[in-house]
């Protein structure tokens, strides 16, 4: 057969990065979104998320894909993924309303031929009730990473299908798109493409709780946390590539959602979600982190203390500010002045009445007597210890993600804490 023609419908993160990697493919390739004027952003090549490497990769296959808002451009293709970003609300939940209307308009206003994917991360039995009658609906399972989009949407690891059959031949324009990435591809039925998600989560979770409870442990033996995960990482059972770099809690909504969709399930169904009710407590633990060690280093003696935040999204390479943990420290800090600086996000994103917005990483830690550094963004680790002991009031350096040199850092003078040690 001739090429497929791929669209993908809903220009949030999702479908936007999935849209660009399949024209980085050599695939004609429509981006839709009933919003014209997010399309009008999109095709000017004002792009609406922030991923690294993601503009230029659009400018390089510019001319392998349009936008439109107008539905009936679906018509012209083969395949189409419904990829609209699911929203959450403050408990994890979703918000599905939004995907089963593009669903509809989609079905609507393609061809009866076409092949409709769902792409959204969506809960065990979600597409099964979605069959229509004479329409065979798919999905797969998305591999998006905020801050890793571009990477992980042109070299995925491996293909997760949900079929209504797993052994029967996958449909052509589907089949041609996928095989075009050179990674396997897994069929297997809906429900389990559906789980296959959550599965993955909840693996991750637990590895980063693991970490994150043997961090604590070490700040308190005298043990050191980036000494014993080499260790893990070169044990076959666990591997060099799993997550065990100790955080601040679990953040940017996808994992806190499938872990409240697991604990949902288990309640209907009876059967135990202990573990995942204990990473879910870890979690809320863990994210006061720097709260609490300010508090014994410095804001119970000093009322007057002026405090400076690094990081406002809640990981690097991403403008979300999704439970972001450095949001909720400066939300607990409403009697203390605080000075904040981001790279990607306004510092009006903090709910606080005596913060003051700094033009760079060093203006926040001028004159404060604490500088926590909440999200490592790379640029971060280009501070020099003594420019900022130079600058700083105090002494104390909050850096849970260890961007500064620790050695250094004490030589200048400054009180260092971080993740899995002992404080200096």
């Amino acid at each position: 057969m001739t090429q497929p023609r791929i669209a993908y419908a809903g220009m949030t993160h999702l479908g936007l990065c999935s849209a660009i990697a399949a024209a980085a493919q050599n695939f004609v390739t429509l981006g839709f979104d009933v919003d014209a004027h997010l399309i009008g952003r999109i095709a000017a090549g004002d792009l609406p998320v922030r991923e690294p490497g993601l503009d230029e990769l659009l400018r390089a296959h510019r001319d392998h894909i349009n936008f439109s808002a107008d539905a009936a451009a679906l018509h012209a293709c083969d395949l189409v993924y419904v990829a609209p970003d699911v929203p959450t609300d403050g408990t994890g939940a979703s918000n599905l309303n939004g995907i089963d209307a593009l669903l509809d308009l989609v079905l609507a206003n393609t061809r009866v031929d076409a092949t409709i994917v769902i792409l959204s991360q969506v809960p065990p039995g979600f597409t099964r009730e979605r069959q229509r009658l004479g329409r065979s609906i798919l999905y797969q399972v998305e591999t998006l990473v905020f801050g890793r989009a571009v990477e992980r949407a042109t070299r995925p690891e491996r293909f997760i299908l949900g079929c209504l059959d797993p052994d029967a031949a996958l449909p052509s324009a589907w089949r041609s798109f996928l095989e075009s990435f050179g990674c396997p591809l897994l069929p297997m039925r809906l429900e389990s493409a559906e789980l296959a998600k959550i599965s993955i989560n909840c693996a991750l979770a637990a590895s980063v709780t693991t970490a994150n409870t043997l961090a604590e442990l070490c700040e308190r033996v005298g043990a050191d946390w980036s000494e014993i995960a080499p260790a893990l990482k070169l044990d076959a059972r666990i591997g060099p590539y799993a997550y065990l770099a100790p955080g601040l809690g679990l953040a940017g909504g996808n994992i806190e959602r499938d872990l409240v969709t697991v604990m949902r399930l288990s309640e209907q169904h009876s059967t135990d979600s202990g573990m995942i009710r204990a990473i879910v407590a870890n979690s809320i633990h863990r994210k006061d982190w720097a709260l609490r060690e300010l508090h014994e280093a410095l804001l119970a003696t000093a009322p007057q203390a002026r405090i400076g935040v690094l990081g406002l999204a809640y990981k690097e390479n991403t403008h979300s500010v999704k439970n972001s943990a450095a949001l909720a420290l400066i939300a607990q800090l409403a009697t203390w002045p605080v000075r904040a600086f981001d790279p990607a996000v306004p510092a009006s994103a903090a709910q606080h009445p005596k913060l003051t917005a700094a033009s760079s990483a060093l203006e926040a830690a001028r004159d404060v007597d604490a500088l926590a550094i909440m999200t490592p963004w790379p640029e971060f680790r280009e501070l020099a210890p003594a420019d900022l002991a130079r600058i700083m009031r105090g002494r104390l350096i909050l850096d849970p993600y260890r961007m500064l040199d620790a050695a250094a850092a004490r030589a200048a003078g400054l009180d260092y804490r971080t993740l899995g040690a002992r404080a200096s």
